[in-house]
């Protein structure tokens, strides 16, 4: 018979173990869960642009100048 497999949760703020059936859960209590929640309000956690990669911004750039450079009379 297949040994059932056991992941260990722990919280995120104080790295408890906690079970999943745990009315807090992913928390280990209630003070757990207002300071994750306090981070959020403080700016402590964000998400965050996605990067783009160097050569983009190159491509970009280079496009920029062709585009700026392509009709110079058009400008004036």
């Amino acid at each position: 018979m297949p040994r059932k497999r056991s992941v260990k949760l722990r919280c995120p703020i104080c790295k408890k173990p906690v079970k999943n059936t745990d009315a807090d859960f992913p928390f280990c209590s209630e003070r757990c869960r207002l300071i994750d929640l306090g981070k959020w309000a403080s700016g402590a956690y964000v998400i965050s642009a996605p990067l783009t990669g160097e050569e983009e911004t190159i491509r970009d750039a280079e496009q920029a100048i062709r585009t700026n450079s392509e009709d110079p009379d058009e400008s004036e």
